[in-house]
């Protein structure tokens, strides 16, 4: 009981201070030309320093708007912005999730509708757009800001030390990580303590094995449903991965799968193409590239894509006027460039170079044959969601708690219990 008390007392005294403070910002006038204050919140911790750079070129151009940045941890993020939000206070501008974590905020009313206050809303790809959308009313509360793709980085070095050929199969990706492992390497980094990131496996796995956009456009419309045996087959090749994992990996967590492959100790890391910028920050020597994870015969290879983050705007800001106006410089080109260049990533913005970076152009490249994040996408707008049911029954079919079959009838029956399709 004292446990949950503290636990309590702990959550109350995080909690509260930010929302005081994002609150109090809005005691200033929003009006041209008048001293303003805007909180803007993010998730990102490791790229304090690059918005701090994009926060002193908007205020050299904007110099009556001071924008203080809070960053928050990713993992608590979402509770401490829903909680600020639910109690009126909260930033005024934000990074937003995505699709379903989009429209709860979206459906809430938390989130100013932004289509008549972007007008450069209308250049953004479709793709794009999908994630920053409500379903209900179809307005748009978020600038789309990051895609991401997902796939297996691998170290050069290593490669060429054991003489290794990118593979183009499976089985050509199999012996290669044999190889590793009887040199003494680590051959995958990823583990399974945290469930997302058994999401990003599959991610990376998947697509080659149940049929890429054919499945994915399928089982959104209930023609097929997760217990087709092209999707048991995708998790088995999961499993066929566990022993090329690091030792214990049930206990392995993000920060270890990072740091494994960033300090060279893996050859490999099936992840997001967010990653490359903390690899470049963290050990500048590390010589990567990346792959799609090849399905049984060569050809053509899908990567999984899905729209990251958005940028948002509080609807209870009273600095609406400066809040669109720092909103529509994150949404620059100028931004958009300074996010391939500084941190390798995809950039969402209409217009960009995406030859500032080469990681960034090969990304580009390899999304010509791309397919939406399976459980991300459509079935993160409801309770349980399909990443969380996937995230759950993928840790215990890699613990070995779970066959492929019951892991997928789990997330099937989750589903099923609100969505219609399923429910025929």
């Amino acid at each position: 009981m004292k446990n949950k008390l503290f636990t309590i007392f702990l959550i109350c005294f995080i909690l509260v201070p930010l929302a005081l403070t994002a609150k109090g910002s809005g005691d200033q006038s929003g009006s041209s030309g008048e001293k303003v204050t805007l909180e803007f919140w993010t998730w990102r911790t490791e790229d304090v320093a690059f918005y701090d750079k994009v926060i002193d070129a908007f205020q050299k151009k904007h110099p009556n708007i001071t924008v203080k940045q809070t960053a928050i941890k990713n993992t608590e993020y979402n509770t401490i912005l829903t909680a600020s939000l639910q109690g009126g206070g909260g930033p005024d501008v934000f990074m937003g999730r995505a699709y379903g974590a989009l429209q709860a905020l979206a459906g809430s009313g938390y989130l100013l509708p932004l289509d008549n206050e972007v007008p450069n809303l209308k250049n953004y790809s479709e793709p794009a757009k999908q994630g920053a959308r409500s379903i209900t009313d179809g307005k748009m509360y978020g600038l789309p800001a990051l895609s991401q793709a997902i796939f297996c980085y691998y170290n050069k070095d290593i490669y060429k030390k054991l003489g290794l050929k990118v593979p183009t199969t499976w089985a050509e990706f199999i012996s290669n990580l044999e190889t590793c492992k009887k040199s003494g390497i680590v051959p995958l980094a990823n583990g399974s303590k945290d469930g997302w990131t058994v999401e990003t496996l599959l991610g990376g796995v998947g697509p080659n094995f149940y049929g890429a956009n054919d499945f994915f456009d399928a089982v959104v419309a209930g023609k097929t449903t997760f217990e087709d045996p092209r999707f048991v087959e995708a998790v088995k090749k999961i499993g066929e991965l566990r022993p090329y994992m690091p030792e214990l990996y049930a206990g392995v967590g993000y920060t270890d799968i990072q740091g494994s492959f960033i300090n060279e100790m893996s050859a490999h890391m099936i992840g997001g193409s967010y990653e490359a910028g903390t690899f470049r920050s963290q050990n500048p020597s590390l010589d990567f590239d990346v792959f799609p994870v090849p399905g049984i015969k060569a050809g053509t290879q899908y990567i999984t894509f899905y729209a990251d983050m958005n940028w948002a705007v509080n609807a209870a800001t009273k600095n609406k006027e400066a809040a669109l106006t720092f909103l529509k410089f994150l949404g620059s080109t100028e931004v958009g460039n300074m996010l391939i260049s500084d941190l390798k990533m995809v950039s969402s913005v209409p217009g960009v170079d995406t030859k500032l970076d080469p990681f960034v152009g090969k990304v580009i490249t390899l999304l010509k044959n791309s397919t939406s994040y399976i459980f991300l996408v459509p079935f993160r707008y409801e309770q349980p969601t399909g990443s969380a049911l996937w995230q759950a029954a993928g840790q215990g079919y890699l613990a070995g708690t779970l066959t492929a079959e019951q892991a997928c009838k789990n997330v099937q029956t989750g589903i099923a219990s609100y969505y219609k399709p399923f429910q025929k």
